[in-house]
């Protein structure tokens, strides 16, 4: 019999089935208990049986009775457990031919490259889309010129960051609800207050926009502001 969810209390199926905190979850339900921000097995912090992100994690004050060998026990336990299961669902999504994931110096650097090539992809992909209209144009009876010879040809791809828009542009304006800290080289810090700017949505968790107090601009996930 399949289990029940421990968010939404329906069936949870095997092929969208996260074990975690001695419950079932759907993948869509494993959410932080404050501002629901979704999260996996790498980047939620458990506490009292519930999903927090790290923005919300209830702080506490542990005292040497709560660190007893056996709570360690369990802590290394629970946490061995985590990983055994985020490799069996790596296995099972992307490795399917793979028997074991070892995380070598070398495969943690092909990951590190191929996760930059990503964002490099991606950005160009964004900027495109943001910047589609405003590809010059040239004449007809201009002729192709080609380069000299000796010009060289290598290209180092770089992550294309557009200036930050003016104020006046007209884009929507949000304002913070929490603090957030950039996880990320494209994502943009904010404090509780600011106001974004120019805020574009780019998919159901995220949008792009501009901090009116640093100037700054990037991804920010969009449970994080609301509409000023």
């Amino acid at each position: 019999m399949n289990p029940l969810c421990g968010r939404c209390n329906r069936v949870v199926y095997p092929t969208e089935k996260i074990n975690c905190l001695d419950k079932y979850w759907h993948k869509g339900c494993f959410s932080c208990e404050v501002c629901k921000l979704t999260l996996n097995m790498k980047n939620y912090q458990g506490f009292d049986k519930k999903p927090y992100c790290s923005q919300h994690y209830p702080k506490t004050s542990f005292t040497s009775v709560a660190d007893t060998p056996e709570n360690l026990r369990l802590k290394q336990q629970s946490k061995m457990q985590s990983q055994v299961l985020y490799k069996e669902e790596f296995e099972k999504n992307k490795g399917k031919g793979f028997s074991v994931v070892v995380d070598t110096p070398e495969m943690q650097r092909i990951k590190k490259t191929q996760d930059q090539i990503s964002n490099i992809k991606y950005h160009e992909d964004f900027e495109k889309s943001r910047m589609g209209g405003d590809a010059p144009n040239y004449d007809a009876d201009q002729a192709y010129q080609p380069q000299p010879a000796s010009q060289s040809y290598n290209y180092d791809p770089q992550p294309v960051r557009a200036a930050a828009p003016p104020a006046t542009s007209g884009g929507k304006r949000y304002r913070a609800v929490y603090d957030y800290a950039a996880a990320d080289e494209d994502e943009v810090s904010f404090l509780e207050g600011d106001i974004i700017m120019d805020v574009q949505q780019i998919d159901e968790g995220w949008m792009f926009g501009r901090v009116e107090r640093t100037g700054q601009q990037g991804m920010l996930p969009s449970n994080y502001v609301e509409s000023a």
